[in-house]
């Protein structure tokens, strides 16, 4: 399986628009894709402004199928002035 980490910082007093927006977004990709399996969202406890995304697909092809959905294109539209910084990470999980 393979699994992406996506760590956004959010500007300030934009944090409820954007945890709206990306929950909508986590539902869309597990329903609307059949090879991502799971789509969580996380706020920090610690540092306001946080949110870390845990997606899980089948493969790297079907997180390449994920970056070309219409749904995905619609949430970077929406929340482009929402986010301050974002880093993506690529895991395997070890068997």
């Amino acid at each position: 399986m393979y699994v992406v980490t996506v760590n956004f910082e959010i500007e300030p007093g934009e944090i409820d628009a954007f945890v709206a927006r990306v929950r909508k977004q986590a539902t869309d990709s597990v329903s609307l894709e059949p090879e991502c399996h799971r789509f969580e969202v996380a706020l920090s406890t610690t540092e306001p402004g946080q949110v870390l995304l845990y997606e899980l697909y089948t493969d790297e092809e079907a997180f390449a199928v994920h970056l070309d959905s219409d749904h995905f294109k619609s949430f970077r539209s929406d929340v482009e002035g929402m986010v301050r910084s974002q880093a993506l990470r690529f895991w395997t999980l070890a068997d």
